[in-house]
């Protein structure tokens, strides 16, 4: 088996210094951040950015864990240069969810992690629920119907020499940390995204492993939130020059847990809206909603930092922006991003909406094509130029984070005052705005870095640098950001008559969207 000792005692202080390390991985770029906690701020700093580009070999789309791993060395390179003799008190990880790769006996990786959105799993959701119906499992997990979920892609693989030679499977930011570490444990709020751990008890679900046949042996010891996670190996202080010891934190290891984490919200009256590749619309509880209501909403209840639930709904979020941007320039008409927004935002709004959820979206490619297909199999105009292409991603965006924040509470009781916007989509000032007008609540967008800001803070409070709760870490990033409010504009009648319009309009192939709802087109 591969190596799962137990790790050492949880330290109460470092004497390291006051820089702390943040691996922050994203599914289209790595970053190595480097965080300063001082006089009641919390100063960060980008020390490198790679690149993270899938690959596909013979069908089959795979993350290149390699090149990831080669990025977070040079990262740590970099840091030990800005840090010098002290180096950081420590280093943290956090990368999306439900992938994983396969160790064998020895603890080799068995072949690259596929990509979540490798076709693999078209079919695993009914495989799935044949064997455990979809009321049971949601009243075991919590989580929401996707087939990009740990538990689909797992099933999808099951009967694969892989899946058999395996001894331990490690989700993404858990095997980067046990690269750097040779020390084997699954965070606790990465485990939750993988529809196989029970929110109620933090433990793995023997009802889901077994219907699935996955040996719970296969996973390592679970960790959470401020729990240590091993020291960097000696050949990795060689690769990176930084000097020994270097522990390793377990933070919020989900970069959405990260980030909402760090949410700089005043009580507990808010929605967040994590945005980036995908945007995460949700509350903050402290216990799952279980209820069928919340399962024939497709909302999730994933595990936080300090025991949280993080109530949520998975919205595609900026993929099909960032997709139509790839088809233009391999189309030879490149567009820049702010020249785009701005004529986006002159463009007729609600002219057409598409269901940011379908599952013809969901693989890369052809996106505005895509896009074109869906408007006219509703019956709406289809954009004429890559403006409106723009506007109506953006519309139909802000229509799904309102649809997922007044869902959120309702099926919560939650009350909702405004609407913290953090990740990339809090740079896009129209999508704030949007955002804003749709929901009918003002959206405070900011930190574009939370899941990095998140990561840093945990490490920061274990090693003593900073005290509290969640409320002082938020107060802290209040004091160490510049956020922008967007209050709401217009009337919200027109997003109203656009929400009912998509109510009424089935999609007419019948298909179901990615995230098991019925996909429809305004």
């Amino acid at each position: 088996m591969p190596p799962a000792e137990p790790a050492p005692p949880r330290r109460a202080a470092t004497a390291r210094g006051d820089a702390f390390a943040a691996v922050d991985l994203g599914a289209s770029s790595g970053r190595v951040m480097l965080g300063r906690v001082r006089e009641g701020r919390l100063a960060l700093e980008e020390v490198h950015r790679f690149a993270n580009r899938p690959v596909r070999v013979l069908g089959t789309l795979h993350w290149d864990m390699l090149g990831i791993h080669r990025g977070v060395l040079e990262g740590l390179r970099a840091v030990a240069a800005a840090t010098g003799a002290a180096g950081p008190a420590s280093v943290g990880i956090d990368s999306w969810g439900v992938d994983y790769g396969l160790l064998d006996a020895d603890g080799a990786l068995l072949g690259n992690p596929v990509h979540y959105r490798d076709t693999r799993t078209r079919n695993a959701p009914d495989e799935v629920e044949a064997v455990l119906p979809a009321a049971d499992l949601y009243a075991h997990t919590g989580v929401q119907r996707m087939p990009i979920n740990t538990l689909y892609q797992w099933a999808a693989s099951r009967g694969s020499r892989q899946a058999r030679a395996a001894r331990r499977m490690l989700l993404v930011p858990d095997l980067v940390s046990y690269w750097l570490t040779g020390t084997c444990g699954t965070e606790l709020t990465v485990a939750s995204t993988t529809q196989l751990l029970d929110p109620r008890t933090g433990n793995w679900s023997a009802a889901v492993t077994e219907a699935v046949g996955l040996d719970p042996g296969l996973f390592a010891p679970l960790r959470s939130p401020g729990d240590p996670a091993g020291e960097l190996l000696d050949d990795v202080l060689a690769e990176t020059g930084l000097r020994g010891p270097v522990p390793v934190t377990a933070v919020g290891a989900h970069d959405t847990a990260s980030a909402v984490a760090a949410v700089p919200a005043r009580g507990e009256r808010f929605a967040y809206l994590a945005t980036g590749t995908w945007s995460l619309a949700g509350v903050e509880l402290s216990e799952p909603v279980l209820t069928e209501e919340s399962r024939a909403a497709n909302f999730t209840n994933e595990l936080g930092v300090d025991g949280t639930v993080r109530y949520l709904r998975n919205v595609m979020g900026l993929w099909l922006l960032q997709e139509c941007l790839r088809s233009w320039a391999a189309e030879g008409t490149p567009q820049e991003l702010d020249p785009l927004l701005r004529s986006a935002a002159r463009a007729p709004g609600l002219r057409s909406v598409v269901d940011v959820g379908g599952s013809e979206f969901l693989q890369p490619g052809r996106m505005p094509g895509r896009i074109a297909q869906a408007c006219a199999r509703g019956g709406q105009p289809v954009p004429r130029d890559p403006a409106e292409t723009a506007r109506c991603v953006l519309d139909s965006l802000a229509l799904a984070h309102r649809d997922a924040v007044l869902d959120a509470r309702r099926l919560s009781g939650v009350e909702v005052e405004a609407v913290h916007l953090v990740g990339g989509g809090a740079r896009n000032p129209l999508l704030c705005q949007l955002t804003a007008n749709a929901c009918g609540l003002p959206v405070v967008a900011g930190p574009v870095e939370a899941a990095a800001y998140g990561n840093l803070l945990v490490q920061a409070r274990t090693a003593g640098a900073v005290t509290g709760p969640l409320p002082a870490l938020r107060a802290l990033v209040r004091d160490s950001v510049r956020l922008r409010q967007y209050d709401p504009e217009g009337d919200r009648s027109p997003w109203e008559r656009a929400a009912a319009r998509r109510a009424a309009g089935e999609h007419p192939t019948g298909r179901q969207r990615q995230d098991g709802r019925e996909s429809r087109c305004a």
